[in-house]
């Protein structure tokens, strides 16, 4: 029977795209998705036909570039980003459960994002069937397939000596984040909710299905994950859907088949508001190298001010399943969409971590074996042509890219997250 399905997200493309795909899967087999995010993701779900319902706080719109830009350079920082995404949220959780909770009337089922924090509460109070979600490996914190924490990278090499001192390094990570955390604690006492897990460690978690939205090439269910978890595979959309613009910009196609496959630099769905040098460096490199290059700037702030070289063209955003599998090679942020689109294109990668999961998911990529990992710090026209020369010079990089992009290729994220919500429905 048709079930009405609520969705929570909060952030980026990165973090509300997979959440659409698996929206369009649920609505094409008759259930009622309502994706419940920030306003300006309001006009988006409404060309796709996907009931929508607002939850607080307010980000900037696309057209108030300034404050997107002030915004993203605080949270893109490596050391403090994450700490400071959830000091952004904390101050308002009264008022994300209120709407959250609003949003669930007459709902059959809660899918949680982790960064809302309140949607487990509301899931408890509203006793409503809830599965979780996480986005990218790093959110399960293993110390059997251990992260790399953008603040402090070497840990990574600690912690992989054995599960023990994984498992020590989260404690005491636990212990700070139970601090800073302290808001969600003190807004389950109110609403009567006992004091429950870490919200960021266990407490985030379903005990009846988690939903882990990324290839299982990116990693495996490890013993401390949590029970009934599911890797789906990617669900990957990559329509920007604003202002009309839902189609391939004009001009690109003919671009891509006017000479070789070019080099691809974009920064993804959020960094392009702190690219800076980026892609003045990305030009100079692939000049440099004798290569094509596709630049998707994200916003006209980035086009460089000089006339493009032949050769070269820029767009503000492009399908990446459409340019991407036409790429030589791929330059980008490594948030874990893109890194998903570009592990399905089959093409080898240069990732410029920034902060977050994608330090996390560059070397993962890395260890794969179809990628390089170069900080995004270090990023400029000298180190991006040696980068770039090994990662091109080397055929092996193209040959594992290729054979991961087939495996990723045959999964369907979105599909599979969606046989798991009803599994679940049939079950309540």
């Amino acid at each position: 029977m048709p079930k009405r399905i609520v969705l929570s997200t909060f952030g980026s493309f990165g973090d509300v795209h997979p959440y659409v795909a698996i929206a369009l899967e649920l609505k094409a087999r008759g259930h009622t998705p309502v994706v419940a995010t920030s306003e300006v993701y309001r006009e988006k779900m409404e060309a796709l036909g996907i009931e929508f319902c607002p939850v607080r706080p307010e980000m900037p719109s696309f057209d108030q570039p300034e404050e997107l830009g002030k915004l993203v350079e605080d949270l893109m920082d490596p050391r403090v980003g994450s700490e400071r995404v959830m000091q952004m949220l904390l101050p308002h959780l009264r008022q994300i459960y209120e709407d959250l909770s609003a949003a669930v009337n007459g709902a059959d089922l809660l899918l949680t994002h982790p960064l809302p924090l309140v949607g487990p509460l509301v899931a408890q109070t509203r006793l409503l069937p809830w599965v979780s979600s996480v986005l990218a490996p790093i959110s399960f914190f293993s110390a059997y397939d251990p992260p790399v924490p953008p603040q402090f990278p070497a840990l990574y090499q600690l912690m992989k000596i054995s599960p023990a001192i994984g498992r020590g390094i989260m404690r005491l990570a636990q212990r700070r984040l139970d601090r800073l955390m302290e808001p969600v604690f003190r807004l389950r006492a109110e609403l009567g909710l006992p004091r429950g897990e870490q919200p960021l460690f266990g407490g985030q978690h379903s005990p009846t299905c988690v939903l882990a939205l990324f290839s299982p090439t990116m990693a495996t269910p490890q013993p401390d994950w949590p029970p009934h978890t599911v890797v789906t595979g990617f669900p990957l959309y990559d329509r920007r859907d604003f202002f009309g613009e839902s189609e391939t910009p004009p001009g690109l196609m003919e671009f891509l088949d006017a000479g070789p496959p070019p080099i691809v630099f974009t920064l993804g769905s959020s960094a392009f508001w702190v690219a800076r040098d980026f892609y003045n460096d990305s030009i100079s490199a692939a000049r440099a190298l004798g290569r094509r290059a596709l630049l998707l700037i994200g916003h006209p702030r980035n086009l460089p001010s000089e006339n493009l070289p032949d050769g070269v063209a820029a767009f503000e955003y492009a399908p990446y399943s459409e340019v991407l599998p036409r790429a030589c090679a791929i330059v980008h942020q490594g948030g874990v969409g893109t890194t998903g689109q570009g592990l399905r294109s089959g093409r080898p990668v240069l990732i410029l971590p920034h902060a977050h999961d994608q330090l996390d998911n560059a070397a993962r990529v890395e260890r794969l074996g179809c990628g390089r990992l170069l900080p995004r710090p270090r990023y400029c026209a000298r180190s991006a042509v040696r980068e770039l020369k090994a990662l091109l010079g080397d055929a092996r990089y193209a040959e594992r890219a290729a054979e991961i992009g087939k495996l990723v290729r045959q999964e369907n994220g979105a599909r599979a997250a969606a046989d798991a919500i009803e599994m679940v429905l049939a079950e309540k």
